[in-house]
């Protein structure tokens, strides 16, 4: 194991997370393509959502914005459409999961119409799928204001709980909690795109 796995797995351990999601969390970064694009809302410090080039605007959000711009975006959002279909994932933060996870999650297969529907994670580079959830409009945790919710309750996890917004066409930025009993912490933030 690499010297910051010790790192990981003890701040994971230090956080409550269980096992079996610990091991989801452990993986080798990834690059997105940037591309040239037009800017449609720049946040500064190289913070930029881009309308017609969603690959520009992941690399942005994951990169370039801080978690205060972060969450300045999403708090901004609407819920926007529900993705359908493939999509491509990446943690946005924090930095340690951002690092890891491209070994053990990719994105997320929709089963959606305009109400909602359901998902699978895609885990692995082989895209196996797993984790299924339930996704509706409801109210967000990070603001209360409505959100596409990704429940895991049929899921192996059921304290997980997703919220997606489109901060950008065809970009989702999403907050994952860990539904606790006394208190629901955040454990990560991530982007998606329809793949």
């Amino acid at each position: 194991m690499p010297a910051n796995g010790w790192l990981v797995r003890t701040s994971l351990v230090r956080f409550g997370v269980p096992a079996a999601l610990m091991a989801l969390l452990t993986v080798a970064p990834t690059t997105v393509g940037a591309g040239a694009a037009h800017a449609d809302t720049n946040y500064g410090g190289g913070c930029v959502l881009y309308s017609n080039n969603p690959l520009a605007t992941v690399d942005s959000i994951r990169h370039h914005c801080t978690d205060a711009q972060q969450d300045q975006i999403y708090n901004g959002a609407r819920p926007g459409n529900v993705p359908s279909g493939l999509t491509d994932g990446w943690v946005a933060r924090p930095p340690f999961i951002q690092a890891i996870a491209p070994a053990f999650w990719v994105g997320k297969t929709f089963y959606t119409g305009p109400k909602g529907g359901t998902l699978t994670n895609r885990i692995t580079p082989q895209s196996i799928p797993g984790w299924p959830a339930n996704v509706y409009v409801g109210p967000g945790r990070m603001d209360g204001h409505p959100a596409w919710l990704i429940d895991y309750a049929p899921s192996i996890t059921p304290q997980i709980l997703d919220e997606i917004r489109e901060v950008s066409p065809g970009v989702w930025l999403g907050y994952s909690w860990w539904r606790g009993f006394f208190q629901t912490p955040q454990l990560l933030n991530f982007v998606l795109v329809e793949h």
